[in-house]
């Protein structure tokens, strides 16, 4: 038995070769990998030895030999390959360990240069893995280290069955397809290209999905966005949840005031700004004290004590913080139910497409990250807002485009004051925040209404007002405008039109 080891990740590869040695193996090797079997007293054979020629092209060409690739892909059950591989005096390889030249790591350093990423481009490496992988009934492939312990204790048994060998071509095969999606996304310079090369690494099997029946697993780099400090693993609503809720608090820069957002199945249940972050959390849990039970809380400072007591006091599933000080770390800890991620890098940061599932492929698009600053606010009425309403529109803008359409927020300068989520008409939603409002004892005179779409009629327009609200904001663009507009006007009432729209579905 022969076996061809050449990688760049060398985890465990000494232990490994040292076991195969002892079961008789021979072992065939390429440049730092043969040095360092050979550092570590293993007869490792120079691939160009095989070859009967030299590495050259800055080891750019060392494997691209019939002498490796016949070796991998001559079928043993086929008695004219193994002719062939005898008349020309060439041998089978039967097992393959191989990982590539990490170019995700490497393209992920913002400095890096055209040619830098270029020579992490693995070439033989994907060769090698795809003709193993090809022939997996006859050879074995070896791309993850963590596969090693199994295979060997396979091996070492008699033989490695054929759903394992299998199961090993799969992720050959996945590895290779990861890389070269990596590698056309780096390459790629067109927002959505002809082809849609995505490939997601397994991160985390789950318990189940959205409901007990349904398997799931996460794939991807979300982990790479938060710590867990403390807690049971997330669970699948659990994941969407926290990327809704860190999405929005995002929209707080730290630096502005403090915030906390209060998200429920991927909606917020309450926002609120303050001169503490106890007081911003009481400004959000007072727009609705009920749907916050088993919700998720997002804050944009470091979680302090006072805080977390008055957290304490509610279940609570999640707690997003950029950090948390040792005193509310120690109390919110006592609670085995609870979930503390620290934030370590902006979502926004995990650049790229935004891609949904639907029935036979994806939906792909832009995330939607416009800044409130960024779009142009366009007065519409005889009255502008006052300075206070604009910061209220403000505030209310940047909740509404992360609210289930149709969408509609009542809101003061540093707090929601009623939030109507997901429902088939825009009158019914404002019903709906309105009812929400009442149900808190939250009064909306002289509060703002924010729309993520037009007001088809100025009905909307009219329910809002009739409840209180003084100033709306709103993308504008319906043929009825005139009449919205007129509606804002008879009222006394300031309305801006954004120009741009922010359905959620």
């Amino acid at each position: 038995m022969r076996a061809l080891i050449s990688v760049y990740d060398k985890t465990g590869v000494v232990d490994l070769a040292r076991a195969l040695h002892a079961m008789g193996v021979t072992l065939l090797s390429t440049g730092n990998t043969q040095r360092l079997l050979v550092e570590a007293g293993l007869p490792a054979i120079a691939v160009s030895e095989v070859t009967g020629f030299p590495e050259i092209l800055d080891g750019r060409v060392k494997t691209l030999h019939p002498a490796i690739h016949a070796g991998l892909l001559a079928r043993r059950d086929r008695p004219a390959h193994l002719e062939q591989l005898a008349a020309h005096g060439l041998a089978p390889i039967d097992l393959l360990v191989v990982n590539l030249y990490p170019f995700q790591q490497t393209v992920a350093h913002p400095e890096v240069t055209l040619d830098e990423a270029l020579e992490q481009i693995d070439i033989g490496g994907v060769a090698l893995l795809r003709a193993a992988a090809k022939n997996f009934h006859d050879v074995l492939a070896l791309v993850d280290p963590a596969d090693y312990a199994p295979v060997l204790a396979d091996l070492q048994a008699g033989a490695v069955p054929v759903a394992v060998r299998r199961r090993l071509a799969a992720r050959a095969f996945a590895h290779t397809a990861r890389y070269d999606a990596a590698i056309a996304a780096y390459l790629n310079d067109e927002l959505l290209p002809s082809t849609l090369s995505q490939a997601w690494p397994l991160a985390q099997p789950l318990r189940y999905g959205e409901n007990p029946h349904q398997h799931a697993a996460l794939y991807g780099e979300f982990h790479s966005l938060f710590a867990q400090l403390h807690g049971r693993e997330l669970s699948y609503n659990n994941i969407l949840d926290t990327a809704a809720a860190a999405e929005l608090i995002e929209e707080f820069p730290a630096a502005s005031a403090p915030a906390v957002a209060i998200v429920k199945h991927t909606n917020p249940c309450g926002v609120g700004t303050g001169a503490t972050l106890l007081e911003a959390w009481e400004h959000a849990f007072a727009t609705d004290r009920e749907a916050p039970f088993g919700g998720i809380i997002a804050v944009n400072q470091s979680l302090d004590a006072a805080l977390a007591q008055a957290i304490a006091e509610i279940f609570t599933e999640i707690i997003i913080a950029p950090d948390f000080t040792p005193e509310a770390l120690a109390l919110l800890s006592r609670k085995k139910n609870l979930r503390l991620l620290r934030a370590l890098q902006p979502v926004a940061s995990l650049a790229g497409l935004q891609v949904r599932s639907v029935p036979g492929g994806v939906l792909a698009q832009e995330p939607d990250r416009t800044a409130v600053e960024a779009e142009e606010a366009k007065v519409v009425t005889q009255r502008a807002p006052t300075p206070e309403e604009w910061q209220a529109l403000r505030f209310a803008w940047r909740v509404v485009k992360h609210v289930k359409s149709n969408a509609i927020v009542y809101a003061g300068p540093d707090r929601t004051l009623g939030i109507g989520a997901g429902q088939m008409s825009r009158v019914d939603s404002s019903r709906l925040a309105i009812w929400k409002a009442q149900q808190a004892g939250l009064s909306l005179q002289g509060s703002v209404v924010a729309s993520d779409a037009l007001f088809p009629f100025a009905d909307g327009v009219e329910a809002a007002l009739s409840a209180g609200a003084t100033a709306i904001i709103q993308p504008g663009g319906s043929v009825r405008d005139a009449e919205v507009i007129a509606a804002a006007d008879a009222a006394g009432a300031a309305m801006v039109f954004t120009g741009r729209r922010h359905f959620r579905h």
